[in-house]
């Protein structure tokens, strides 16, 4: 163990064992909270839309804003919460929230829902403060089971997503969006209160560690494979409403509740990904989960009907949350001195992961007038997740 982690641990040891057995609870509450607020555009939109002439260019910029600035961001996130500790971090970023949020409420063109997406960026960055922090306080053997729990946060999509659209009908969606203020306020306070004061900090200037992993194979391959765990995770949660009303023709209840279990399922299995990893070969896992994704994704390609369609996105999404949890026990634990770096960097590149999939799926339907192409290049992206993941099981 190096001297540095030895003063981490030490400085760690100083904090209260009640504000420490916290931080699990704490940090996945912030981040469900986080991915609340996110995606409030996406989920808000048809009403707003109501008011706010779109163009389908406009639409699809005002939605990709926020994921891609989240993404963005969330390497210097990870490495602000190694430097300063998660508590002050989770702080800043949800007072930083009550900005897009009131001005979001009061929008009233289409730049200002730009601008406003622009900010919400900050929530979809959080992700990287807890994976960064809470390794810290565990072992490395329940690390994997840690970052599980955490990544359940993913289910705050899935509760705007359901629930958001339920308090538009009773107030308005200028009310709605401004009700999320009550959210973040509370989240500043319990962070202001409960947030660990004495987490152990790592110094190291980013651009320092960056050197340190930036040439490692193991960082490229667990970015890759997180791109397609977690991108797939977040491409389908977007595409999967619009596709199953338009190519099914599902009414919009129906294809949301759909989507509904697809999001939770992942978020779910997310958790069961860390715990087997924590007791078994993580590499040797990702073998099966990249394997049953190729499988169902290759189904997907035919387009088959509905019942087989839904049961195949519901085994990709099973394997997704597997992916995701197994992906964050190996990065703190193969990186634990450039953890928030490390992190950060390949949290950012699976939430470009959720980027550009819908851009290239609708790209190739225009060019193809078929969704086969694009499914099966999600395929040929999985093969290479499966060849990168043997070298590395070659070299251990």
């Amino acid at each position: 163990m190096s001297e540095q982690l030895s003063q981490q641990i030490e400085q760690t040891k100083q904090s209260k064992p009640f504000i420490q057995k916290c931080q699990l609870p704490l940090q996945t509450g912030n981040f469900i909270a986080a991915f609340m607020v996110w995606v409030i555009l996406s989920s808000l939109l048809p009403f707003i839309s109501e008011d706010i002439a779109l163009t389908e260019t406009m639409r699809a910029w005002v939605i990709a804003i926020p994921v891609v600035l989240g993404s963005a961001l969330r390497i210097p996130f990870g490495y602000l919460a190694g430097k300063y500790g998660a508590r002050i971090i989770y702080i800043i970023s949800f007072c930083v929230l009550c900005f897009p949020i009131f001005f979001l409420s009061e929008s009233s063109t289409p730049r200002d829902l730009i601008i406003g997406g622009a900010f919400l960026g900050v929530a979809g960055a959080v992700f990287s403060i807890g994976v960064t922090s809470l390794p810290r306080y565990y072992p490395k053997n329940r690390q994997g089971f840690v970052n599980g729990v955490y990544g359940f946060g993913n289910v705050g999509t899935a509760v705007t997503t359901f629930g958001a659209p339920v308090l538009v009908l009773l107030f308005g969606w200028s009310i709605t969006i401004k009700l999320y203020l009550i959210l973040v306020l509370c989240m500043v306070a319990i962070n202001f209160v409960l947030g660990d004061r004495h987490e152990q900090k790592i110094t190291t200037p980013i651009t320092t560690q960056f050197k340190e992993i930036g040439g490692d194979f193991r960082l490229w391959a667990y970015a890759l494979f997180y791109f397609i765990t977690f991108g797939a995770f977040v491409a389908f949660s977007i595409m999967m409403p619009s596709f199953l009303k338009g190519h099914f023709a599902l009414d919009g209840v129906s294809a949301n509740w759909a989507t509904g279990v697809f999001i939770l399922l992942a978020a779910s299995l997310r958790i069961v990904g860390g715990w087997l990893a924590d007791r078994g070969n993580p590499h040797r896992l990702l073998v099966v989960v990249f394997a049953g994704m190729g499988v169902a994704a290759v189904i997907l390609a035919t387009l088959p009907a509905l019942p087989l369609f839904l049961g195949s996105l519901y085994v990709v999404s099973v394997f997704c949350g597997l992916g995701n949890g197994i992906v964050f026990k190996l990065v703190p634990t193969t990186f634990p001195n450039q953890v928030g770096t490390a992190n950060g960097f390949v949290a950012m590149v699976g939430g470009f992961g959720g980027f550009f999939p819908p851009l290239v799926l609708s790209a190739l339907l225009a060019a193809t007038n078929s969704y086969t192409p694009g499914f099966m290049l999600y395929v040929v992206f999985i093969g290479a997740c499966l060849v990168a993941n043997f070298i590395l099981m070659k070299k251990q």
